[in-house]
């Protein structure tokens, strides 16, 4: 009984692992998100190019192992490595032994990695690829439950439903400036008026000091939540405790989280083009899963479209590794 015991512990015991990324939050969420489904229990080093290498696409370095800090005396495991920087210290420690799973497109030869997780609007294939509808991330129904546990108190006092909007911020894609928050704006007052919606804004890191103001001059009159960056950040709560959600068309993480929730989701069109991010939200829209946003309020139960964990499950299936832990 003893020795079955032991056995059975070993068969779930976590596998070890090990996450490179650089130092940015929305690269290690996907690398943290995809390890906590697959029941990897994987540190994390950040990978600091030096000079001169941090000013040269990473696929051209010719020793990728010297250019970074962050590598001294790895743990044995997985590697789980996350975008371009990643790619490239991923593909040199496989030349080494190394079991690698890449997250995101390499943009270098696929079969460099033992299994490599990207998006179906990466466009690409292969034998050791895994496609996701979604960004992985961390938003599963337990985490949910617990954010909503600890939030629900905090937004008793605005009104329901409660409207959860997520604000990006222009990058080398999209625009949103204060025109674009000003639209915005309109478009949520004008449903606040209509549909008596309480009403929960939370900016990003990305998102500019001028479409803050514009969002809290229009909408704070109003009794709404706009968050003024200080403090803990009401994102997970937001997520959790929200009737419908309305979120900005800049991030593919922050539709993919939104997704993943049993809330109504849609998306504010912004000018600006991407083919990948377009056939991202074109196919969620296919699934009936997001819709533009229009000014008008849909609430009531959604189902959520969460990819991580399958992915997470044929990766387990795939390395030889336990089964993963239920969400």
């Amino acid at each position: 009984m003893v020795r079955d015991r032991k056995a059975v512990a070993a068969q779930h015991a976590p596998a070890p692992g090990i996450i490179l990324c650089e130092g940015y939050a929305g690269l290690q969420a996907q690398a943290i998100g995809l390890a906590e489904r697959a029941g990897i229990a994987a540190g994390r080093r950040t990978l600091v190019p030096s000079r001169p290498w941090r000013w040269i696409p990473a696929r051209t370095w010719p020793a990728p192992l010297a250019a970074v800090d962050g590598l001294a005396d790895l743990p044995d495991g997985l590697v789980l490595t996350v975008g371009g920087t990643g790619a490239a210290v991923g593909a040199a420690l496989r030349r080494q032994g190394r079991r690698v799973v890449q997250i995101q497109n390499p943009r270098m030869r696929l079969d460099r990695f033992d299994l490599v997780v990207a998006n179906h609007h990466d466009e690409i294939h292969g034998p050791n690829v895994l496609l996701s509808r979604t960004a992985l991330h961390r938003v599963t129904p337990a985490v949910l439950a617990e954010a909503r546990l600890r939030w629900m108190p905090r937004f008793a006092h605005l009104p329901r439903p409660l409207v959860a909007v997520l604000v990006g911020g222009s990058n080398g894609r999209f625009r949103l400036g204060p025109a674009e928050a000003e639209a915005l704006a309109g478009g949520l007052a004008a449903m606040h008026r209509t549909e008596r919606v309480g009403l929960a804004v939370t900016p990003s890191r990305r998102t500019g000091d001028a479409v803050r103001t514009v969002l809290e001059r229009q909408l704070c009159p109003l009794g709404a939540f706009v968050w003024d960056m200080t403090g803990e950040n009401p994102y997970p709560g937001l997520l959790a405790c929200a009737d419908a959600i309305v979120v900005t068309a800049d991030s593919v993480s922050m539709v993919s989280e939104a997704a993943a929730t049993a809330v109504p989701v849609a998306v504010v069109p912004l000018p600006g083009r991407s083919r990948r991010i377009k056939l991202f939200l074109d196919g969620l829209m296919d699934a009936g899963r997001i819709r533009i946003f229009d000014g008008t309020l849909r609430h009531g139960a959604a189902t959520p479209l969460d990819d991580a964990g399958p992915v997470a499950a044929e990766l387990c299936r795939r390395l030889g590794l336990p089964d993963p832990p239920h969400p």
